[in-house]
């Protein structure tokens, strides 16, 4: 078999891989909430919920502000950044991102931030994420970089936040996101999206190119649809 018959049968493996794991989610309750207490941030108080995934044990967060049962719900899905969110990363928008968020939905006085677990350096691990910036300090860019590492570009999924919303009964969302990929996804998990909503920071020198490959080649979108 060829070289490109070889990569084609593996790019159909993967393809039929997501779609049994999409289905999978969308018809099956593959988590359990574990928790629930009120979490005071400098945004307001929002009702922190945990879900936990019976595949693989990952506890998963959501915060809640006001009744978010119902059409149109300012939704962020947020992917887990350790160095981003808790240590203030210069090196990504993440910890901005969902410092804005927050911000965004209480303003609003509704909203839910769902954080998934499992998702750093967008879904390859935290080692892999820090060998992928030595990979870009060597001049690779964030894609070229988890490819040399023998990852996707991006190998995330969205299956725990489709469930999660449908837990929280919101029945459409108004999704905070510049990744089409994010609204696409989720949508194919069976969430409505009615609405995108930008979230952009100031670039710094540290992240101004990881930025603009998000824009130029991962097709990240600034304007609402």
């Amino acid at each position: 078999m060829g070289t490109a018959a070889v990569g084609d049968a593996v790019e159909g493996i993967s393809a039929g891989r997501d779609r049994v794991e999409d289905s999978l989610w969308s018809e099956a309750t593959l988590l359990s909430e574990d928790g629930t207490a009120p979490v005071p941030t400098r945004f307001g108080t929002f009702e922190g919920r945990v879900f936990t995934s019976l595949v693989d044990g990952l506890e998963h967060l959501a915060l809640v502000l006001g009744d978010v049962a119902g059409e149109a719900v300012l939704t962020r899905v947020h992917s887990e950044c350790l160095t981003g969110d808790v240590f203030g990363s210069r090196r990504c928008d993440c910890g901005a991102q969902l410092e804005m968020a927050l911000e965004r939905i209480s303003e609003a006085g509704r909203g839910v931030v769902v954080y998934l677990r499992g998702h750093e350096g967008r879904g390859i691990g935290l080692a892999q994420k820090l060998h992928a910036y030595r990979l870009q300090d060597e001049g690779l860019d964030t894609i070229e970089a988890n490819l040399k590492l023998g990852h996707a570009a991006d190998e995330r999924h969205y299956g725990v936040a489709a469930e999660v919303l449908s837990r929280l009964r919101v029945a459409s969302v108004e999704l905070l996101t510049n990744n089409p990929a994010k609204v696409s996804g989720l949508a194919e998990l069976g969430v409505r999206v009615v609405g995108r909503l930008p979230l952009w920071s100031e670039p710094t020198v540290e992240n101004e190119r990881y930025l603009s490959t998000k824009r130029s080649r991962l097709g990240h979108l600034a304007d609402d649809l």
